[in-house]
């Protein structure tokens, strides 16, 4: 067992260096050499080529692929100067790991936990909505359960008036870590599946929990329509 106050290898500065390096370069392998198909609602590609504020929400188990997944989105609108997403990840070490994967590839990163509905980090996030941003969250993150959101995202929603873009990603060979959340991992060259769904617009007076259950079931429908498409037995959600 590690003394208190020990911090695992992975938390340390120069291995996280090395991580989000390897991360980074895995990601920018899976996405040239695979063959991706995009799908995406009409009213999500209208916000995104208005340059309009959103929420983009992702699974935390198909985070990985969201970089890519926009990427393609931005190709195929054939938007120049695009603009670039926040990506809100959690202050532990696994945190900071993403938040320096996300600086590789270009993303600049909010650190928090969505899951606190009044914590700092739905501040910021909201200041970056107000000020025309894009702000990437995954609902059930960093801990879980497992594809059940918590209440931050319909905070955030509500508060500040930009809708909520559900986005999941699969591919028909990918592999799932022995973690709470199932991470999903496709190898080079896969086939794959990134879908954008339709905005969902969350009404200030709105029920809180009618419209984060709302969340919940667009981005599971989402999510397990691209693993069907593929092929693939959906995840199922923590009991």
């Amino acid at each position: 067992m590690a003394r208190p106050g020990r911090l695992r290898w992975r938390h340390r500065a120069w291995a996280q260096a090395l991580l989000a390096r390897l991360a980074a370069g895995y990601v920018g392998l899976v996405d040239r050499s695979g063959r991706w198909e995009l799908r995406c609602d009409p009213a999500t590609a209208a916000l995104v080529r208005d340059r309009r504020p959103f929420i983009a929400a992702a699974w935390h188990g198909r985070a990985l692929m969201v970089y890519p997944a926009w990427r393609a989105l931005l190709g195929a609108l054939e938007i120049a100067d695009p603009p670039e997403p926040y990506v809100i990840t959690s202050t532990h070490g696994d945190g900071r790991l993403v938040a320096r994967t996300m600086a590789r590839l270009g993303l600049r990163s909010v650190p928090g936990s969505s899951r606190r509905g009044g914590a700092r980090v739905l501040r910021a996030a909201h200041e970056l909505l107000r000020a025309g941003q894009i702000v990437v969250i995954t609902p059930d993150g960093p801990r879980g359960p497992r594809m059940r959101a918590q209440p931050g995202i319909v905070h955030l929603a509500s508060r500040s008036g930009a809708p909520i873009v559900p986005i999941a990603c699969a591919a028909s060979n990918q592999r799932h870590l022995d973690s709470w959340d199932r991470f999903a991992l496709a190898p080079p060259f896969a086939r794959g599946v990134h879908a954008f769904g339709p905005p969902l617009e969350i009404a200030r007076d709105a029920d809180r929990e009618q419209a984060r259950q709302l969340v919940e079931r667009h981005l599971s429908v989402l999510t397990n329509e691209v693993d069907l498409a593929l092929g693939r037995v959906p995840v199922a959600p923590a009991a």
